[in-house]
């Protein structure tokens, strides 16, 4: 599952390494404020070069995060995790892709569906007939 998130970097906490199976490992984790009427807080990992590219922001820059969330399951307790694969910083994510830039398209708080309208029609109005041969 891939999602797109638009936020202020609030902070980069200290980095992970390890060795695995596949050799050294490193994990960079920060936290993105996203950019909505009622703002939330997300924990994003960087993994292996991804976090490399997170040092070059600071806290209070304004980013777009490509994520990809996965569930795991251990010991009967289930852990979701948020990994960026597309950090840019959001005047040259603009740049590369002007329809977001003009608006066309929402920042990543509705994950790309439509904002909710509400129709002309008025509540208490009846629906129009409708002419046909159906017995139900």
């Amino acid at each position: 599952m891939a999602l797109e998130l638009t936020g202020k970097l609030v902070k980069v906490l200290a980095p992970q390494t390890g060795t695995g199976k596949n050799g050294n490992w490193v994990k960079q984790e920060f936290i993105l404020e996203t950019v909505e009427q009622y703002p939330k807080k997300v924990c994003i990992s960087a993994w292996g070069d991804k976090a490399e590219d997170i040092k070059r922001y600071n806290p209070g820059d304004t980013l777009r995060v490509s994520i990809n969330l996965e569930s795991r399951e251990f010991n009967e307790r289930w852990y979701t995790d948020a990994r960026a694969w597309r950090i840019e910083d959001e005047v040259a994510a603009n740049k590369s892709r002007p329809e977001q830039a003009s608006g066309q398209q929402a920042q990543g708080d509705n994950f790309g569906f439509e904002p909710y309208t509400p129709s002309s029609t008025k509540v208490n109005e009846p629906a129009p007939a409708v002419d046909d041969d159906l017995p139900f």
